[in-house]
């Protein structure tokens, strides 16, 4: 369920009239790991498992190859609301002694941290060796809006999308939190066994520290954004070695970090 009807008065020109309006689901998600509690997100309820797989690739607990098991200790009109995680604990990455205490919120992917240096990243610098057009990225935009179901039919979720360096679409995924969207696409292809294949990540919205951090961590050297992009964003791209663009509409676009990614046409 990524959608429901809520009735509202709509204005136009000082004239009012009630209305029935989509709006986007957001909904909380506890998670369980082992039967402890780890968290609760809010997000949108669909693609719960590769949400939380990507998220606790993110987070550094884990990152086996092997999947692991769930179950849906709790439900709420067909929703789960608590899934319980189920990891031998000789394979819990080190993020599970630094468990998040806190709500993550569905405009925060980093909510819940205890310390500055909760957000570091450690990893070689990423290294992209070929180049690419503003033209791919524009009609790789095309493909991944019309992708975009939930979107369409309330305007109140983002998207990401990841393609491969032949430009194919491996996978799309929608949620109400940006970073949501880029755990269920990283989840998806983790499940699948081909997130190596990963090259472009696209995002609906803006970019900032988590999102570039989520990419870094999945080895996608190139983000695209249709928005803006902070300034942690951007340095932290610089850092990694990640091509950070934003503002890509209308055939426009804002090269922010390793410029020498991409060719212009």
């Amino acid at each position: 369920m990524q959608t429901l009807v809520y009735q509202g008065i709509k204005i136009t020109h000082k004239k009012q009239a009630t209305i029935n309006d989509v709006l986007v689901v957001e909904a909380p998600l506890q998670i369980n790991i082992n039967n402890e509690a780890y968290t609760v997100v809010m997000r949108t309820p669909d693609n719960d498992l590769e949400l939380i797989r990507g998220l606790l690739f993110a987070e550094d607990i884990y990152k086996n190859s092997i999947n692991f098991d769930i179950q849906i200790d709790k439900t709420e009109n067909g929703i789960p609301t608590i899934i319980n995680v189920l990891i031998p604990k000789e394979k819990l990455g080190k993020g599970y002694l630094n468990k998040r205490t806190l709500l993550s919120v569905s405009s925060c992917g980093i909510c819940g941290k205890q310390e500055l240096k909760d957000i570091e990243v450690e990893g070689e610098k990423l290294i992209n060796k070929a180049t690419f057009s503003s033209e791919i990225i524009h009609k790789m935009y095309v493909e991944m809006n019309t992708f975009q179901d939930t979107f369409k039919e309330s305007g109140g979720s983002h998207a990401a999308a990841v393609f491969n360096k032949k430009n194919e679409l491996l996978t799309i995924k929608e949620d109400i939190g940006r970073h949501n969207a880029v755990d269920k696409t990283v989840g998806d292809l983790l499940l699948k066994n081909s997130l190596k294949n990963a090259n472009y990540l696209l995002v609906s919205g803006r970019v900032s520290y988590e999102i570039v951090s989520k990419a870094f961590i999945a080895k996608i050297p190139i983000i695209v954004a249709v928005s803006a992009c902070s300034s942690l964003a951007v340095d932290f791209a610089k850092e990694f070695g990640i091509c950070l663009i934003g503002f890509t509409r209308e055939g426009k676009m804002t090269i922010y970090a390793n410029p020498s990614y991409i060719k212009l046409n």
